[in-house]
């Protein structure tokens, strides 16, 4: 791919703070979602996203409240994903100064959802958040991967990789593909799984899930990512983002 790779932060809001745990258990407070925000901004970071975890109607006004003030203060591109349910959800966060929206679980219930905000707002604002996990116990999937929700709790038996195919040809402007086996677990990305989606899907790629050092990040451009996003390695101060970019960079690939 021609196109420079996107370093992205993930916060991850529950009741206005940014949280983080393994496999989204145990979570642990990170700090103030717009400090973050504007300190990513500040380190180089090519976008914000962030996810609203406890994705509840009073979550939701706490998320509004959140992007506005950091969409104030902060001058990338911010995503915000959890919780969408309906085109009046996007339309509310796009308002309160959102560039991208996520949408997960509402679209596995109701695929013609991603098609309605393409339609209304353009794909381009539209992020497919894909959870997959490999399959287990008697599930069974042409990929070998299966879609989960409820923050990789709940497995759906959906093939995750005709599912991101899919809802790319609904009109989601971009993937991002969660592997919830190495979320927070800092051993490095999926990289098979981010290769059998490349494979199926044209549209940009992010590769979330199991960032621990420089080097992972750099597997999973080579693997096909387009954007390459993490949480926890961030917040805790493991890695900066600039060392990531330096990393990418001296691998010989071209980064923003």
């Amino acid at each position: 791919m021609g196109v420079a790779l996107r370093v992205i932060a993930c916060l991850d809001v529950d009741g206005g703070r940014v949280v983080k745990g393994v496999n989204f258990a145990g979570l642990r407070d990170a700090g103030d979602p717009v400090e973050l925000a504007r300190r990513y901004d500040a380190e180089g970071a090519d976008e914000i996203t962030f996810l609203d975890v406890s994705a509840s109607a009073d979550g939701r006004a706490t998320m509004t409240e959140v992007v506005g003030r950091t969409a104030d203060e902060v001058f990338v591109p911010l995503t915000v994903g959890g919780g969408v349910r309906a085109v009046g959800d996007v339309d509310r966060m796009l308002r309160a100064g959102a560039d991208k929206v996520g949408v997960n679980t509402a679209a596995i219930a109701r695929p013609e959802l991603i098609g309605e905000i393409a339609e209304r707002f353009g794909s381009q604002v539209l992020v497919l958040s894909v959870d997959a996990r490999r399959v287990t116990g008697t599930t069974v999937t042409a990929s070998g991967y299966e879609v989960t929700t409820h923050g990789g709790r709940r497995g759906t038996g959906i093939d995750a990789v005709e599912w991101a195919r899919r809802g790319a040809e609904l009109g989601a402007g971009e993937i991002l593909l969660n592997s919830m086996d190495a979320d927070g677990t800092t051993a490095g990305f999926d990289l098979a799984m981010l290769a059998d989606v490349r494979r199926e899907v044209r549209v940009p790629l992010i590769a979330s899930g199991g960032a621990g050092t420089p080097e992972h990040f750099v597997q999973a451009a080579l693997a096909g990512a387009d954007a390459v996003l993490a949480a926890s390695v961030f917040h805790f101060g493991t890695l900066t983002i600039g060392e990531v970019k330096a990393a990418l960079r001296s691998a010989g690939l071209t980064v923003r």
